[in-house]
């Protein structure tokens, strides 16, 4: 579903040249030269403005993303015919950084998860019903959507480390006040703790995308979100297999049982508060040097020049971005949907068999977590995003197909595989939605357009969890899952219509040879030269990596 302080620059439609950013080959010239009086009327090459005597040779990117290959990240070295781009450096420090966050994000995955595995052990401890346990999962999803714009300012205003440590510390003080729950009549308690923790979780789950891109360079940002993705999904997958086996089922004798949930909520809150040190020892805004020419680009310009309210504006406008905002919605509320009910699906057919559904659980996020791992790289290698994504969601469609009619036919084993194949696919798609958003929205924040994305799934999640919960009760999971499956059709054909534009790509490939010159945006002529963005002025480029939609 993701800031140091950069000042992330808004794109305007431009109804002639394609969309996308121009690389201008400076000529070798004094520095004099090259430093105009005004910019309104600036036509020479030397000042950015279009050379129409310019062979169209020299202007050309890669004509179709499926043959893009990214060359080697370095420090800064290209320098070709008089001009220099912007110095990149990368940092050993990246890996500690998204190792912190993934681990975090783990943390409060698994507080997320670890109420609805077991329903029934704990709809029995506090005596409330299994829609009120359900309410813990979906609390999660509740607190973000009107959080997540406050949340998004603060990461754009603020920076990541401030935003990283709400989420860690948060965290850490929900898991603390979880252990002053354990009792039959503190269900208020728990249900405030769970509160806190979903908070946490809105400055927790915008951030993938926003530390690849900040910290790691053009072959390895779609492995990185990926990776960071993933620690969420191994938290999911942990709260799967965990709570089965430190709280089992003893309904006759519910001290035995508050004895098990206290020593799994201490062992909780005993992790997150090293996590939550580590936080503050090792994550910062930003490296020293950025990792890459796209992130190279940014900054530099005043934060009174970044509106976060246009960022909205210019993303809502974006329509390839909405497609891809209903479809991801779509997809991951699916997969919340699925996770929150997994303990009444699988008992509905399989009763007694608490352990199995935990370990089912596991088995259909361990298969995404292998998903995302393989779709980030395929990704860094082949930039082909557009025909990824709409595979992946085809398969997700498929496999949610083969769970749901297979359920009945009193197979264990069968329901592993099955689990297995729609998490590889479902929860693989998470990255995928994430990196896509940013390719076609750049330069806006990529924290916004997570941020966004992160919002739809957790409406849709909440929507899609209250009506297949209402169907497999009132009648049984099959009504649930084939209305689920309904939906992620619909997705796939939102998602064969996202038209594909690979604008940071378009920036990392034409920069690694040409100096691309971005310029301030103070007078109105500027913005009949090329698109504007919050106080950066980038050239319409003639030659765009895209994909086309179906």
């Amino acid at each position: 579903m993701v800031a140091g302080e950069l000042v992330q620059e808004h794109l305007r439609a431009d109804t002639g040249a394609p969309e996308d950013i121009t690389v201008v080959r400076k000529s070798p010239q004094p520095e004099s030269a090259r430093r105009p009086a005004h910019t309104d009327s600036c036509s020479d090459p030397a000042c950015g403005g279009p050379d129409r005597h310019r062979d169209p040779e020299e202007l050309e990117v890669p004509p179709d993303e499926r043959a893009a290959m990214l060359p080697v990240a370095g420090g800064g070295e290209a320098e070709e015919a008089g001009g220099r781009a912007p110095e990149t450096r990368l940092y050993w420090r990246r890996f500690a950084v998204l190792a912190v966050f993934s681990l975090y994000s783990l943390v409060n995955a698994f507080q997320w998860i670890h109420y609805s595995i077991i329903t029934n052990v704990f709809a029995k401890y506090y005596g409330v019903t299994n829609d009120k346990v359900d309410w813990l999962s979906m609390v999660y999803m509740v607190a973000y959507i009107p959080l997540i714009f406050p949340a998004t300012w603060l990461l754009d205003r603020r920076g990541l480390r401030l935003t990283a440590l709400l989420g860690a510390g948060l965290n850490c003080a929900g898991a603390w006040l979880k252990c002053a729950s354990v009792s039959p009549d503190r269900f208020g308690v728990t249900v405030t703790a769970q509160v806190i923790c979903s908070v946490a979780q809105v400055f927790i789950l915008g951030l993938p995308s926003r530390i690849a891109s900040v910290w790691f360079g053009p072959r390895e940002v779609s492995t990185a979100c990926a990776t960071a993705v993933l620690g969420n999904q191994l938290g999911t997958a942990i709260g799967f297999l965990l709570p089965p086996v430190l709280v089992p089922n003893t309904p006759e004798d519910l001290e035995r049982t508050g004895r098990n949930i206290s020593k799994m909520f201490y062992g909780t809150a005993a992790v997150s508060t090293g996590l939550f040190v580590l936080t503050v020892i090792v994550i910062k805004d930003k490296p020293p040097l950025p990792p890459s020419q796209a992130q190279a680009v940014l900054p530099g310009v005043s934060l009174d020049n970044y509106s976060y309210k246009q960022s909205i504006i210019n993303l809502i406008k974006n329509k390839a971005f909405v497609l891809l905002l209903i479809s991801y919605g779509i997809l991951t509320g699916s997969f919340y949907s699925v996770s929150t009910l997994l303990n009444q699906i699988i008992l509905h057919y399989f009763q007694g068999q608490e352990l199995n559904t935990g370990r089912i659980g596991l088995t259909l996020v361990l298969a995404g977590m292998v998903g995302s791992i393989l779709c980030g790289l395929w990704l860094d290698h082949t930039k082909t995003y557009k025909v990824t994504t709409l595979v992946v969601y085809l398969l997700s469609f498929v496999g949610m197909l083969v769970f749901t009619f297979t359920m009945d036919l009193n197979n264990i084993y069968l329901v592993f595989f099955t689990a297995g194949v729609l998490g590889f696919f479902m929860t693989g798609y998470l990255p995928l939605g994430f990196e896509f958003g940013v390719e076609i929205t750049y330069p806006e924040s990529e924290g916004t357009s997570s941020g966004l994305l992160n919002a739809f799934a957790q409406l849709f999640g909440i929507i899609f969890t209250l009506i297949q919960g209402w169907l497999t009760t009132a009648f049984d999971p099959l009504a649930g899952n084939v209305f689920l499956s309904a939906w992620i059709l619909l997705g796939v054909i939102l998602t064969a219509l996202i038209k594909s534009e690979l604008k940071r790509h378009n920036v990392n490939m034409a920069t690694e040879s040409k100096a691309l010159q971005a310029r301030p945006t103070d007078h109105h002529g500027d913005r009949l030269a090329g698109h504007q963005a919050n106080g950066v002025q980038l050239e319409p480029s003639l030659s765009v990596s895209r994909e086309t939609s179906l």
